[in-house]
């Protein structure tokens, strides 16, 4: 919807394969830079001077070359003003990115939340720059009135319009000057002041949202460079994983011959390598760190989701039914909550942490839910203990 992170993907776990570099390379310490600046700008495509000033102001020393590199290679824009470099991303849209509170321990958004955060958007763009935060609720009930979007003074809508503020700070797009927002959340009659940026405000959206008045003609919008170079080397970089079954023969083939290029592009903008198989390809990065979600990830759900593939796989059991995906689960936490003090609270419902499970392989490409039925995707084979030869060829 706004500004968007990175997906997960594989990190310096999964194999990897070099790409030599081309001849006519930049200085190294240049492309050091190059590359430091593409990898921040690609999981954090707002940066500002004064939250990341060193970074800041490596993008705008090598603006025009980065400029260059997103706009020809992945159809991306980069913007930059005097404190604020941005990158509109409008190529493609990835099927699982969800926006992520400011908490410590992030979640992703809400529906109330993004609704609340969409009324706040449109309510500050037009200014002023200092408002009180009562007044910025009047101004956001106006919008909501406008957009016939029922708001009350619940505290579940406060704590939303709370977190959509939090999130807004957190990108430099609105600062605290007096008191702070969360009180709101509890007291309906609390109050701020607050600095908006109304540039960077306009800056958030992105241009496909533009008379996209439905989720259809947002996704068709975005692929209007669906037959393009840019738009599958942009499904390669933003996706976990691209499936073969995510492109037609004739882009399978158009990508499958252009690997070369494909991997010395992504080795010289973000240090990342193409894993090709037969059933698809991931981009790996060795390094670490560009991501907003890894797997393997640590915690109960992480450990669970390993684990549960781990499960399916030895069981030669894919597809199956979520009853048998719970119980599995649910098998799991009574084994490893006398084993291990580390599994949390969540795993005293096995419903709960099957849900947890399931979304966090789907946002990792491993696994697709439809319904009851649960499918594990070829490259969750990779993350099994044990892999037999019968199960054929695995990404």
């Amino acid at each position: 919807m706004t500004a968007e992170p990175r997906s997960g993907r594989a990190g310096p776990e999964a194999s990897a394969r070099s790409s030599a570099r081309p001849a006519s390379e930049p200085p190294p310490e240049i492309a050091l830079d190059l590359r430091a600046a593409a990898r921040r700008l690609v999981v954090h495509p707002m940066v500002t001077a004064e939250q990341d000033p060193e970074m800041f102001h490596l993008i705008r020393r090598h603006e025009a070359q980065l400029d260059r590199w997103f706009t020809q290679r992945f159809g991306y824009r980069l913007q930059v003003s005097a404190d604020t470099a941005r990158l509109f991303k409008s190529s493609t849209i990835a099927g699982r990115r969800p926006l992520r509170t400011a908490a410590a321990s992030a979640r992703p958004f809400a529906l109330r939340e993004y609704t609340m955060l969409a009324l706040t958007l449109a309510a500050m763009a037009a200014g002023p720059e200092v408002i009180s935060l009562r007044d910025l609720i009047q101004e956001i009930r106006s919008a909501a009135a406008d957009a016939e979007v029922a708001l009350s003074d619940t505290p579940s809508d406060r704590r939303a319009l709370v977190t959509a503020l939090r999130w807004l700070i957190g990108w430099g797009t609105v600062a605290e000057v007096h008191a702070h927002v969360d009180s709101y959340a509890s007291d309906g009659t609390a109050d701020a002041v607050l600095r908006v940026r109304p540039d960077r405000v306009a800056m958030l959206p992105l241009p496909v949202l533009a008379r996209a008045e439905t989720p259809e003609q947002l996704l068709d919008r975005s692929e209007q460079r669906r037959a393009s170079r840019a738009w599958m080397r942009a499904m390669l970089l933003e996706e976990p994983v691209v499936y073969r079954s995510d492109l037609t023969d004739d882009e399978w083939s158009e990508v499958r011959r252009r690997l070369g290029e494909e991997s010395r592009i992504l080795n010289e903008m973000f240090g990342l390598s193409i894993e090709a198989r037969a059933e698809g390809l991931a981009a790996i990065d060795p390094a670490g760190g560009l991501t907003d979600s890894r797997f393997p990830a640590g915690g109960t759900v992480g450990q669970a989701a390993l684990l549960l593939i781990d499960r399916l796989v030895a069981a030669d059991r894919n597809p199956v039914d979520r009853s048998a995906a719970v119980a599995a689960v649910a098998d799991l936490a009574e084994v490893h909550r006398i084993r291990s003090r580390h599994w949390g609270r969540v795993a005293e419902d096995p419903e709960r942490l099957t849900d947890a499970v399931l979304e966090l392989l789907q946002d990792h490409r491993l696994a697709q839910v439809s319904g009851e039925r649960i499918e594990l995707l070829p490259a969750a084979w990779r993350y099994a203990v044990e892999v037999r030869i019968e199960q054929g060829s695995l990404l």
